[in-house]
């Protein structure tokens, strides 16, 4: 039995309010259980140096976490002066999962920053930022193309990820906290609409996993994006 009493291979609750920052040009607020993560995608003119001339454009995107997101207090990083190792290779991912999902040449050279902000946390945080983000993101091309910046539309597909794992001998989808922190084999699964993988990310936790159990934690991360990529396709839907 799971800790939350649901089957191996149900979802958490997901939800995704579009439109909750005024100034933003894409913004979402992305539920999936109790851990929710605000989305937000700022356009911006010009994209990095190291494209300049290659008509190129760009997306990134940075993360963090509120304070008391968690049961304790984590002190600001800005607090400290610099962004841990954790933040530092959550956003490189987020970036690069949303990159896989769109034509750069079709954004001119410009540059999307999509920034994930964790206001609550229960596991699956940069699964969550990574799904929403990408709903942001498409939300500020739409504004984009409205407003004749871009002539054409550079999403080429959904992105979205979640987290299996084998918790208590089971393989089981969508990992919460009590889950993720008691889990023999952790993994992220990112991909895009049609099925594609962009990235997986797999540990052994506490024991290491077979080739069969991974496939089966894949088969269990197909079934949660579909159902994600639903969820966002709702969200983004023209009303």
């Amino acid at each position: 039995m799971r800790p939350s009493g649901r089957k191996l291979n149900e979802m958490r609750q997901v939800s995704i309010e579009t439109g909750v920052m005024k100034h933003a040009e894409g913004s979402c607020l992305i539920k999936m259980g109790e851990t929710h993560v605000l989305c937000t995608a700022t356009v911006e003119d010009k994209a990095p140096p190291f494209l300049k001339g290659t008509g190129l454009g760009w997306v990134t995107a940075e993360y963090g976490m509120l304070p008391r997101a968690t049961n304790s207090r984590t002190r600001r990083e800005a607090a400290a002066g610099k962004q841990s190792g954790r933040t530092q290779e959550i956003q490189r991912l987020i970036g690069r999962a949303l990159r896989a999902g769109v034509d750069r040449s079709a954004m001119g050279e410009r540059q999307i920053v999509v920034d994930c902000d964790v206001i609550q946390a229960d596991g699956g945080t940069r699964c969550a930022s990574i799904t929403g983000g990408w709903v942001a993101l498409t939300l500020a091309v739409r504004q984009m193309i409205k407003a004749g910046t871009i002539t054409s539309n550079p999403i080429l597909d959904h992105v979205a990820a979640v987290s299996c794992g084998i918790y208590a001998g089971q393989e089981v989808l969508d990992l919460d906290y009590l889950e993720d922190s008691a889990a023999g084999t952790d993994g992220n699964f990112i991909l895009t609409g049609r099925g594609k993988l962009v990235e997986v990310q797999m540990s052994a936790e506490g024991s290491t996993f077979s080739r069969s159990e991974m496939g089966n934690l894949l088969d269990l991360a197909e079934l949660g994006v579909a159902e994600l990529v639903k969820a966002q396709a709702a969200a983004v839907a023209v009303k």
